[in-house]
C-alpha cells in the first residue's frame, strides 16, 4: 500500500490533507480517486490508512480508517557520519541507509575528501539529499524519516560525538578491535543505563582517514574498529556497518538479548 509522510498540522481533525508533491503523486502517479486508501504518517505519533474522500486540482482530503501501531523504527538509534564520497554515492548511502534503519546522516569532509563544498548549492543538495531520505523511509514502511544535516567541517563532527553513547571511526588499519565485539560491548545490559542507545558509526572518503584525523577521533571519545580484512568502497562501509550493527542488536535476528 502506498504510504506518504505527512507533517502534523496535515492531520486537521478527522480529515487528512495531502498537498504539494504527495498531492502531485497521489492524483498524477496514482490517479487517485474517492475510496482509494493508502498510509499517512506524521512521522512522530500518529499512523493511518486513510480513504479517500475527494480529489481536487492540487489537493488530495482523505478520512482515517485504521490507525495504526508504529513499530517499525530499530530499538537503537545508529547515526551514520559519512566523509562526502564522490559523484552521487552520498545519495545511494541516505537511500539505501535509510532502507536499512539508520536514524541521521551527518555529511562531513575530512582531510582526503575530494568533493569541493560549494555554499551556494549546499542548501539545494541537503534538500535533495532528505527527499531521498523521504522516499526511502516511505518504500521501507519505516514510521520515521531520517534527517540528513548540512555537511560538516572535521572538527564540528567531532564535536558531535559526546551526544552518542558510542562513537566509531572505521580504520582499514585496525587490526585488534572489530565491529561485533565493539557492537556487542556497547549494547550489554548496563546498571542505570535508560533510554534509547545512540550510536555513531563514522565512515572516511575513498582515500581513507588520516593516522592524525584516527587519533583526534580516539582523542574525543571514538573507538577505532575495522570492517573485516577486505578493503570496502565507502559507500559499502556504510551499509555493512550499519547492517552488523542492527543484527546484533535483535532487529534482524540476531542472538543479542539486549532490549530496552
Amino acid at each position: 500500500m502506498q504510504r506518504y509522510f505527512i507533517t502534523p498540522a496535515q492531520f486537521a481533525g478527522d480529515t487528512v490533507l495531502i498537498q504539494g508533491d504527495d498531492a502531485h503523486h497521489l492524483i498524477r502517479v496514482m490517479r487517485a480517486k474517492p475510496g482509494d486508501a493508502f498510509i499517512v504518517s506524521d512521522g512522530e505519533s500518529r499512523e493511518a490508512i486513510v480513504k479517500v474522500r475527494s480529489v481536487g486540482k492540487d489537493e488530495v482530503l482523505a478520512d482515517p480508517v485504521e490507525w495504526l501501531s508504529m513499530e517499525n523504527e530499530p530499538l537503537v538509534d545508529i547515526w551514520i557520519a559519512q566523509s562526502l564520497p564522490k559523484g552521487d554515492k552520498m545519495e545511494l548511502v541516505i537511500q539505501k541507509g535509510t532502507e536499512i534503519g539508520a536514524a541521521l546522516f551527518l555529511p562531513f569532509v575530512s582531510e582526503r575528501t575530494v568533493v569541493q563544498l560549494d555554499s551556494k548549492k549546499e542548501g539545494k543538495r541537503v534538500d535533495r539529499w532528505q527527499k531521498i531520505a523521504k522516499e526511502a523511509a516511505e518504500q521501507a514502511h519505516r514510521n520515521k524519516v531520517p534527517v540528513v544535516e548540512s555537511p560538516l567541517t572535521w572538527k564540528e563532527l567531532l564535536q558531535r560525538v559526546s551526544e552518542a553513547d558510542c562513537a566509531w571511526i572505521c580504520y582499514e588499519k585496525e587490526s585488534t578491535q572489530e565491529l561485533r565485539s565493539a557492537i556487542q560491548q556497547a549494547l550489554a545490559p548496563k546498571e542505570g543505563t535508560a533510554g534509547r542507545r545512540k550510536l555513531i558509526l563514522i565512515i572516511g572518503p575513498e582515500g581513507g582517514f588520516t593516522e592524525q584525523e584516527v587519533t583526534a577521533a580516539e582523542a574525543a571519545g571514538c573507538r577505532s574498529i575495522s570492517l573485516g580484512k577486505r578493503i570496502l568502497r565507502t559507500e559499502t562501509a556504510a551499509m555493512v556497518g550499519l547492517t552488523c550493527i542492527l543484527y546484533e542488536a535483535g532487529e534482524m535476528g540476531g542472538e543479542t538479548a539486549w532490549r530496552q
